[in-house]
């Protein structure tokens, strides 16, 4: 098993009470609905990488990878936010073949994450 990214445990994959906080501030029913929205725009975003030409879209890039790293830290998804952070620093320097890693660590800490989602 590959090591977390910049050193992130894999017990520090999830922040399990960072959902609470948010049920705390807007209710059950936002919360639910507002996390529906992040898995539908995380999942759609993560393709969107796959279809932009590195050497053409570096600046958007750079934005949604941004956007990424905040929402996923606002749900407690501490590896896919620290990936897309890496992302969001390297996106002026990486290179096709660091990019493409990326994307596959992030794809992967996506799949981690909704499989750790609660049920219910």
């Amino acid at each position: 098993m590959a090591p977390a990214p910049d050193g992130c445990d894999a017990e520090l994959a999830r922040e399990p009470s960072a959902f609470d906080v948010l049920v705390r501030e807007i209710g059950e029913d936002g919360a639910c609905e507002v996390r529906a929205v992040f898995w539908s725009e995380t999942s759609a975003r993560l393709k969107l990488f796959g279809t932009l030409a590195l050497g053409e879209h570096r600046a958007k890039i750079e934005r949604e990878a941004h956007s990424l790293k905040s929402s996923a830290r606002s749900f407690g998804y501490l590896r896919l936010a620290a990936l897309a952070l890496r992302l969001e620093r390297s996106a002026a320097t990486v290179d096709d073949d660091e990019f493409a890693d990326l994307l596959a660590q992030m794809d992967l800490a996506y799949t981690t994450a909704l499989m750790q989602e609660p049920q219910g």
